[in-house]
């Protein structure tokens, strides 16, 4: 039963450069067990740090550290703070209903306020969400619809114009490959302008007869 299960509080805070762009908001954090380091995504086996060498690095294994199956937490941090990405997720207290990982049998029970974030992010804009339990915050406090797969939908919070985006998971379960899940980022990068837009070569003069 929901009340037998104990309420667990976020155990990380907030990763807030003062320059983001874009705040990446998760549903919860994995059990500790779970852990190989003390940062988010934290699962050796969650893809997001390797879609993250791809798309910044063009190499998945960047942010890896093999020989002691972790990631190298302080790249990834210097990367986030270069490249101006916040990160934290949409809930500061949950039940864990079958004692697992897995969003469906999360039941939040203090939802994260959010514009509380993003007061301390002057520049932020865009918001990305992975999956629908993170995208319930927003849909339930601020009526912005989830969109498409590797879209956005606007939206208005505490007066500013804001974006909210859907990228695929990164959870190793989530059918897509993971060129592809870097492809989804990569796109979102450039939209937001952390990544420069690819240049478009003009097309070569056909030669006159």
């Amino acid at each position: 039963m929901t009340d037998e299960a104990p309420v667990e509080r976020h155990p990380l805070q907030p990763f807030l450069p003062p320059n983001a762009r874009l705040l990446m908001l998760g549903s919860f954090p994995p059990p500790r067990r779970r852990w190989c380091m003390d940062f988010f995504y934290p699962n050796r086996t969650n893809q997001m740090w390797l879609i993250f060498g791809l798309v910044f690095c063009g190499d998945s294994q960047r942010l890896v550290d093999a020989g002691h199956k972790t990631f190298r937490q302080a790249d990834i941090e210097a990367l986030l703070r270069e490249r101006g990405i916040a990160l934290f997720d949409t809930a500061t207290a949950v039940r864990r209903l079958s004692g697992n990982a897995s969003d469906k049998d999360l039941e939040i029970v203090e939802k994260t306020d959010i514009a509380a974030l993003l007061r301390q992010l002057p520049q932020c804009h865009d918001i990305v969400c992975t999956g629908q339990k993170s995208f319930s915050v927003l849909t339930d406090d601020y009526g912005v619809p989830v969109p498409p797969l590797g879209a956005c939908n606007a939206f208005s919070l505490a007066g500013r114009p804001m974006r909210l985006w859907r990228m695929p998971s990164s959870s190793r379960a989530y059918p897509m490959k993971l060129e592809e899940k870097a492809a989804h980022y990569r796109r979102l990068m450039q939209a937001v302008g952390i990544l420069p837009e690819p240049t478009v070569q003009p097309a070569a003069a056909t030669p006159s007869t």
